[in-house]
């Protein structure tokens, strides 16, 4: 029989200062609209909604700019990052599966703590599939935007060169060779260099064209599993190809085809491996009509059991908070 969460944690953060374009905060809200809560219910699943973390700002400018001003933005990432590593770690310590939706993909800086936290604890080794077009790698020195969603895998690896204000109790860590980035197509020049100095495994979309998709995921299933480890699946809707998924502010042409993004998570509902998800980075201002988000929550359904024939018992346990 498939072991099921003991109960799913929707857990949004409401939040764009992380990134170039507004209007990702509008993100889990969106994914409410277009049916999330309702997906998981129809699979039978427990499901609660904490609603949505966000930095409130009592000093409201006339200037519509003013929320640029990169130590704004900065201060925002932070403390939502402190905020999402704590709340999250009450989710995995009560034993439920956290479900994390931004938001842009700063939010990881404290989904991905939570996580490392949590496990480090238990002595359980964390992996995280990253499903990106981009490697989020860059550290304040390298990135030519300083853009922060562009620095989360790079924070929880230890790079160096972000200050003290990226230091905390809250702040979790990541094994680099623990990491595969899936998708990628665009990464930035010292990016690529740190990438292959740590040992960061890289899924370009080339190797996925070359290979496909059940070819490059079962290693990482399998490399996951003989190391008893938790799977951080961290899905950003710019892993799609835009044609598909249109609602992102840092699109890439060929991405994921519709079916190789069910595939991945078909793949990871079978293995029984995943511990917590992040979904990222859906702009509805920039979508359309809701394509973007109504394809993310079939994806997140499929890595929760939906499928053509209904459910089919297997050998398959979910990861949650418990031994």
């Amino acid at each position: 029989m498939v072991t099921k969460p003991k109960r799913i944690d929707i857990l949004g953060v409401a939040t764009a200062s992380g990134a170039s374009v507004r209007g990702c905060g509008m993100g889990p809200e969106a994914l409410r609209v277009a049916g999330l809560l309702e997906a998981l219910l129809e699979l039978d699943l427990a499901v609660a909604d904490h609603g949505d973390i966000r930095r409130i700002h009592p000093e409201i400018s006339t200037n519509p700019s003013s929320w640029r001003l990169p130590e704004e933005r900065k201060a925002d990432v932070l403390y939502l990052a402190a905020r999402t590593s704590e709340a999250g770690h009450d989710i995995l310590t009560n034993g439920h599966f956290p479900l994390f939706v931004g938001g842009d993909h700063s939010i990881a800086m404290g989904t991905l703590s939570a996580v490392s936290r949590y496990n480090a604890a238990k002595g359980k080794p964390v992996h995280v599939l990253w499903v990106d077009a981009h490697a989020d790698y860059n550290t304040p020195d390298t990135s030519p935007s300083g853009n922060l969603h562009g620095m989360p895998l790079a924070l929880l690896c230890g790079e160096p060169g972000f200050d003290d204000g990226f230091k905390g109790d809250w702040l979790g860590s990541i094994e680099p060779r623990n990491v595969t980035i899936f998708g990628a197509r665009s990464i930035d020049r010292e990016e690529r260099r740190l990438l292959h100095a740590r040992g960061v495994e890289v899924i370009d979309m080339r190797k996925i064209d070359q290979v496909g998709v059940v070819g490059l995921m079962q290693p990482i299933i399998e490399r996951v599993k003989a190391s008893n480890g938790h799977l951080h699946v961290s899905f950003d809707v710019d892993a799609i190809d835009p044609a598909i998924a249109p609602g992102g502010g840092t699109l890439v042409p060929g991405g994921l085809t519709y079916r190789e993004a069910h595939l991945i998570m078909e793949m990871l509902h079978d293995s029984g491996i995943v511990g917590s998800l992040d979904i990222v980075e859906l702009n509805p201002f920039l979508d359309h009509g809701g394509k973007s988000a109504t394809l993310l929550v079939d994806l997140v359904a499929s890595l929760f059991g939906r499928s053509i024939m209904g459910e089919e018992p297997g050998p398959v346990e979910f990861v949650t908070g418990e031994d």
